[in-house]
C-alpha cells in the first residue's frame, strides 16, 4: 500500500486529486471537537478519541475492548518487588518529527502526567517513582503494589521529550485557565496518523504515518481523515445522509431509523462504557446559585432523595432517547468491577413521596436552582436536562437551565462554579477504583479532579487510597462494595442512564463500536 506522508503536499494533492488509487479518504463528524490536542491536558471521551489516531500509550484498547500492546509489547510485575511494574518497550518506532522513541519518553510523559495541572493525574495517584532502567525498559514503581496498574494507561500518550522542550511544553496546559500553548494546535506522536492541519471546532486533518510501525499488523486501509465537528444534530445527520461525511459517532436517537432505511448507510449499535448523571454541591454550606439565604439544600439529604425519586428515568428512555438508553441507578456502566444489580436498581418515582421529604426538610415551598449542562458532548444532553427541570418542578424545585458548549461546561465543574451540573462518566480501567478517584474522593492535587460536588469523607478517602495497593482481589472487591454503599447512601449523585452508541456509516464501511466509543480508525477496512 501506498501511504500519504504528512509533510509531502505533493502526496497530499495527489490523493486529493484522486491519483492514488489504493488512497482512501475517511470523512468523519460528531457533534463535539477535541478540546485540546495536548494529551495530558483533558480525561475527556472526544479529546482521547483524537488523540488516539495521533498518539499512542504503552497499552491500548482494541475495538473489542480489551488491553493489547501499543508502544509496550511486554509488562508484567517486578520478581524482586512486587511495588514494581517492568514495561518492555517496542523497539524500531519513531515519531512523526523522526525522532527515536525510547525509555526517556516514557519517563518524561508519566511524568509530565502527573503534574497539577493534568487532568491524568488520578491514573497514578500511587506511582512515587518512574525509571528507565535502559533504552527500552521501564519500571513504574508503586505505593504497595497496584494489581491493575496496566489498566490504567490505555489513554496515557507518550510524548517526545526532545519536542516537547524545543516548544516549551514540558507542563500541561492550564485548561481550565485558559492557557494556549504550542501543544494545544500542535503534535508529534507515534500513531498511525500525522497532523496535517488543525482549526478548533472547524476541521482536523490527518495522513497516513508512512513509518507506522504497525504497518502489516492493522489493516491502515484509511489514508486520510477528515474530522469535521457539526453541532446541530439535523445538519449532521443531513451530511451523512448526502454523503458529505462517511461516518458520525453519534446518530440522533430521532434520525436513526432515517439513517438505516438510506440506501448506502448503515447504523450500527452497541451499549457504552459510560453513565450519565447529575452532580450536586452537597458540601458546601451555603450556595450562590440558589434563592436560599445562609443555606444549603442539596446538603440535607432529604433533598437529595427527593430529588433521586422526582426524576422519571422511563420517562426519559422513552420519550427523549427514544428507547436509546438503560435506567441507571448508580454511576457505574456494567462493564466495571463492582457493578451489582442491585447496586443499580433504578429508583422508582415517586412524586408524593419526594414533596414529603421536601416539606420535611423545611423545603415545602420549593427554591430556586440553575441546572448547568452541556448541549454538544452527550446524548440529547440538553433534551435530558430539559425534562429533568419539568419533573424537579413538580416538587417545587425551580430549574434554570444554562446549556453551553462543553468547552464551557466543564471548566464550571473543574473550578466549582456549579451547584447542579449533568456529567457523562466512562470507564477505560473497567474498575471502580478509576470513578473513585475522579468523582467520589476529596478533590485535591493527585484526586478528585471531576469531583464538583464538594463531597469529602475523610475515612471514604483512606478506603479509596488503600485499593491501589490491595492484592487480595475478593478482599479488594469487598471494599469497593463497601464505599459503594456510602455512595448509593450518600446520594452524591443522581444517575440518569447507561448511554447506547449508534454509529452511522456508509454501507462500505466494516467497524464494529467500541465499548468506550473509540474508534482507533487502523481498524477499520473498507468493503468496496
Amino acid at each position: 500500500m501506498k501511504h500519504l506522508s504528512v509533510i509531502s503536499t505533493v502526496a497530499a494533492a495527489a490523493i486529493l486529486m484522486g491519483s492514488v488509487a489504493d488512497a482512501r479518504t475517511l470523512r468523519w463528524a460528531r457533534a463535539g471537537d477535541s478540546l485540546t490536542l495536548d494529551p495530558h491536558a483533558q480525561n475527556e471521551g472526544p479529546t482521547h478519541t483524537l488523540a488516539h489516531q495521533i498518539y499512542e500509550p504503552l497499552l491500548q484498547r482494541d475495538m473489542s475492548g480489551q488491553i493489547i500492546p501499543a508502544l509496550a509489547t511486554e509488562w508484567h510485575v517486578s520478581a524482586d518487588d512486587p511495588n514494581v511494574w517492568v514495561f518492555k518497550l517496542r523497539e524500531g518506532v519513531t515519531f512523526h518529527g523522526g525522532e527515536t522513541f525510547d525509555a526517556e519518553d516514557v519517563v518524561f510523559s508519566f511524568e509530565r502526567s502527573m503534574l497539577p495541572d493534568s487532568d491524568m493525574k488520578e491514573l497514578l495517584a500511587s506511582v512515587t517513582e518512574v525509571r528507565a532502567v535502559d533504552s527500552f525498559t521501564v519500571e513504574v514503581v508503586t505505593d504497595g503494589p497496584n494489581p491493575i496498574m496496566p489498566s490504567n494507561l490505555t489513554n496515557l500518550f507518550i510524548m517526545d521529550k526532545g519536542w516537547s522542550e524545543a516548544n516549551g511544553v514540558t507542563k500541561p496546559q492550564d485548561f481550565e485557565g485558559g492557557e494556549e500553548t504550542f501543544a494545544v494546535r500542535n503534535a508529534n506522536g507515534t500513531g498511525a496518523y500525522k497532523l496535517v492541519s488543525r482549526a478548533p471546532d472547524d476541521k482536523t486533518v490527518l495522513a497516513i504515518n508512512d513509518a507506522y510501525w504497525g504497518t502489516g499488523q492493522f489493516p491502515l486501509e484509511v489514508t486520510e481523515i477528515i474530522y469535521t465537528p457539526i453541532q446541530n444534530a439535523a445538519t449532521r445527520v443531513a451530511a451523512l445522509l448526502s454523503g458529505e461525511v462517511d461516518f458520525i459517532q453519534d446518530v440522533p436517537v430521532q434520525d436513526l431509523a432515517r439513517v438505516a432505511a438510506t440506501d448506502g448507510l448503515k447504523v450500527v449499535t452497541a451499549p457504552q462504557n459510560r453513565v450519565i448523571f447529575f452532580g450536586i454541591n452537597v458540601g458546601d454550606e451555603d450556595i450562590a446559585g440558589d434563592n436560599v439565604d445562609g443555606k444549603n439544600p442539596f446538603a440535607d439529604r432529604r433533598v437529595r432523595e427527593a430529588m433521586l425519586i422526582a426524576i422519571d428515568r422511563s420517562a426519559i428512555q422513552k420519550v427523549v432517547m427514544r428507547d436509546q438508553s438503560i435506567p441507571a441507578g448508580v454511576i457505574m456502566p456494567p462493564f466495571v468491577n463492582g457493578w451489582t444489580s442491585e447496586l443499580d436498581a433504578v429508583p422508582e418515582p415517586d412524586i408524593e413521596k419526594a414533596k414529603a421529604l421536601m416539606a420535611e426538610a423545611g423545603y415545602g415551598d420549593g427554591f430556586s436552582i440553575t441546572l448547568n449542562c452541556p448541549n454538544d458532548r452527550y446524548i440529547n444532553d440538553e433534551g435530558i436536562c430539559q425534562a429533568t427541570v419539568g419533573m424537579l418542578g413538580k416538587i417545587g424545585i425551580q430549574v434554570n437551565l444554562e446549556a453551553l458548549p462543553k468547552a464551557q461546561h466543564f471548566p464550571l465543574i473543574n473550578n466549582l462554579e456549579t451547584d447542579f451540573y449533568m456529567l457523562g462518566w466512562g470507564v477505560p480501567t473497567f474498575d471502580s477504583e478509576y470513578i473513585f478517584n475522579f468523582l467520589v474522593h476529596t478533590k485535591g492535587e493527585k484526586y478528585g479532579s471531576w469531583n464538583g460536588t464538594r463531597y469529602s469523607n475523610t475515612e471514604l478517602d483512606g478506603m479509596i487510597e488503600a485499593l491501589a495497593s490491595e492484592t487480595d482481589l475478593d478482599k479488594r472487591n469487598t471494599m469497593i462494595g463497601e464505599i459503594w454503599k456510602t455512595v448509593q447512601e450518600e446520594i452524591i449523585y443522581l444517575p440518569i442512564h447507561h448511554q447506547v452508541l449508534n454509529w452511522g456509516m456508509a454501507e462500505g464501511i466494516d467497524f464494529a463500536v467500541q465499548p468506550e466509543d473509540q474508534p482507533h480508525f487502523k481498524f477499520l477496512k473498507f468493503t468496496n
